[in-house]
C-alpha cells in the first residue's frame, strides 16, 4: 500500500506516517517543513520503512500537482496540510486562505488530473460551525455544557464559518466533499475536535492540552483566556488514527460524507480541568496569567459521534483520564525535544 500525507512531518501527519510506515506500507510525506519542531518528526520517522519525503509547499500548483502524476498509483491520500491557529488566521487572513483553502484545492487538483481511484481523507475542524450562539449553554461545577444537545453537535448543524480559520477551513471542507458529487473522488471530511497526543509541540495559541503540558514541565508562562470554563471534547492521536482507518476500511460507505471526530461526551475536559489535573501532577497549584476570550472561541463544544460509530463502527477507546497520564508522561521523558 501507498500513502500520500500532506503535512506528513506535524504532530498528526507524523503519528499517520509512523503507523503506515510500521505496517511496511510506503509512506510519502509532503511537507514545506515551515511549523517549528517539524524537522524533529521528520528524522524520527527515517528508519522506521520505506519513505519517501518531498518539500513541497501546497500553495504551489504545479509543484503540487507533479506529487500525484508521480505517485498516482498511491491507495490513500491523507491531506491533513494546513495553517491551524485561529489567531495566527486574524493577524494574517490571506496567508491562512491561501494554506487551508486554495492548498486545498491545489491538492484535490492533483488527485482528480492524475485521475487517481484513492481513498482521500481531509482533516477538517469543529471550527466550521462557528460560535453557535443560537445554542443554549448553561454552567455546572464550574464548566460550560449544553443545555439540550446532550450527545453533543451532530452534523446536521448548520454552516457558520467564524473567524478566517474558520473560513478557509471550511471552504475546503466543502470543496472536498464536492469533489465526490461532481468528480467522484472518494473523499471522507473529518470535522476533528481537539486532538491531542504524542510528538505534538503544542503552541500557546494551538494544542492547548500539549502546550499547558510542556509549559509546566518545561518552567513557561500558562495564560488562559476566557474564564477557563470552556469545554472541548478531547480524542487521543491513537483513537484519531483508529477513525481514519475505519474510513478507509469501509470506503463505500464513508466516501463523499462528512463525520465529526472527536472523544464526545464521554471526553470532556475544561481548561480548569486541566489545571487542576497539571496540579496534581505537580503537587501545587500551577500559577497562570489571564487573559480576555480570543475571537471565535466557543464556550463549549462537544462532538456527536454517533453518525461514525453507525457507519465506520468506530468509537473513541482511550479516556481524558488516560489520554492525559500518556502525554503528560511522553512530554516528560522526551525533554530534550523542547529545549
Amino acid at each position: 500500500m501507498k500513502v500520500i500525507i500532506t503535512g506528513g512531518a506535524g504532530f498528526i501527519g507524523s503519528n499517520a506516517a509512523s503507523r503506515h510506515l510500521k505496517r511496511g506500507h510506503h509512506v510519502v510525506v509532503v511537507d514545506d517543513l515551515s511549523r517549528p519542531g517539524v524537522e524533529r518528526n521528520l528524522a524520527w520517522l527515517e528508519g522506521q520503512g520505506k519513505l519517501t519525503f518531498l518539500k513541497v509547499d501546497v500553495r504551489r500548483a504545479t509543484e503540487t500537482q507533479q506529487v500525484f502524476q508521480d505517485h498516482r498509483d498511491a491507495d490513500l491520500v491523507l491531506h491533513l496540510a494546513g495553517q491551524v491557529a485561529v489567531t495566527t488566521s486574524v493577524v494574517d487572513p490571506r496567508t491562512d486562505f491561501d494554506i487551508n483553502a486554495l492548498g486545498t484545492l491545489n491538492v484535490l487538483e492533483g488527485v482528480r488530473l492524475a485521475k487517481m481511484r484513492a481513498a482521500f481523507l481531509y482533516s477538517s475542524t469543529n471550527k466550521v460551525y462557528g460560535g453557535m450562539e443560537d445554542v443554549g449553554v448553561v454552567e455546572t461545577d464550574g464548566r460550560y455544557h449544553y443545555r439540550d444537545l446532550p450527545h453533543g453537535v451532530s452534523e446536521e448543524r448548520g454552516l457558520d464559518f467564524h473567524s478566517p480559520y474558520g473560513c478557509s477551513k471550511g471552504a475546503a471542507d466543502q470543496y472536498v466533499r464536492d469533489y465526490h458529487r461532481i468528480y467522484g473522488l472518494s473523499t471522507v471530511v473529518l470535522r476533528q475536535s481537539c486532538i491531542y497526543g504524542y510528538r505534538q509541540f503544542g503552541a500557546e495559541d494551538q494544542g492547548w492540552v500539549a502546550w499547558f503540558m510542556i509549559a509546566l514541565q518545561h518552567g513557561r508562562p500558562i495564560t488562559v483566556y476566557g474564564d477557563g470554563k470552556q469545554v472541548r471534547d478531547i480524542l487521543f492521536i491513537d483513537d484519531l488514527l483508529d477513525a481514519y482507518d475505519a474510513a478507509v476500511a469501509r470506503i463505500k460507505v464513508s466516501a463523499g460524507q462528512i463525520y465529526n471526530i472527536g472523544g464526545g461526551p464521554t471526553n470532556v475536559l475544561s481548561l480548569r480541568d486541566l489545571l487542576r489535573f497539571l496540579s496534581g501532577k505537580r503537587g501545587s497549584a500551577v500559577e497562570h496569567g489571564d487573559a480576555d476570550w480570543r475571537p471565535g472561541d466557543q464556550r463549549v463544544f462537544v462532538s456527536d459521534v454517533r453518525r461514525a460509530a453507525r457507519d465506520l463502527g468506530w468509537t473513541p477507546k482511550t479516556s481524558a483520564g488516560q489520554g492525559l497520564e500518556k502525554l503528560y508522561d511522553w512530554v516528560g521523558a522526551n525533554r530534550k525535544l523542547f529545549e
